[in-house]
């Protein structure tokens, strides 16, 4: 192979890499606790009734704000999901559907 083909192909294998680095959309919005107890969990559904869960590690303290990120395996996945917060003491909130595409979405429980 040629000094010149050597650099296209370098050239080429660097502009996918870029590309593929810009077009990758990183989805997050941010849970505030307006209560007086600790969240514990926030769980997420498509539909309603299958429930996955972010991990929030020790919890959402009353007052705290925290930015959650979405792991880009739900990419392929409706913007508009199904949410609720369990708290300390094991009760849940009424889920709630939001747009999570919605750039800065913040959602108080």
């Amino acid at each position: 192979m040629r000094v010149f083909d050597k650099m296209i192909v370098k050239f080429l294998a660097l502009v996918l890499i870029l590309g593929t680095s810009l077009f990758a959309k990183e989805y997050s919005f941010s849970v505030k606790n307006g209560t007086e107890t600790a969240i514990t969990k926030i769980l997420v559904s498509q539909d309603g009734k299958s429930w996955g869960f972010f991990d929030i590690g020790k919890g959402i303290t009353p007052g705290e704000t925290m930015t959650l990120i979405w792991d880009a395996s739900t990419n392929d996945q409706d913007c508009k999901q199904y949410i609720k917060a369990v708290w300390l003491d094991g009760s849940e909130a009424d889920p709630a559907i939001f747009d999570f595409c919605e750039e800065g979405l913040a959602i108080e429980f």
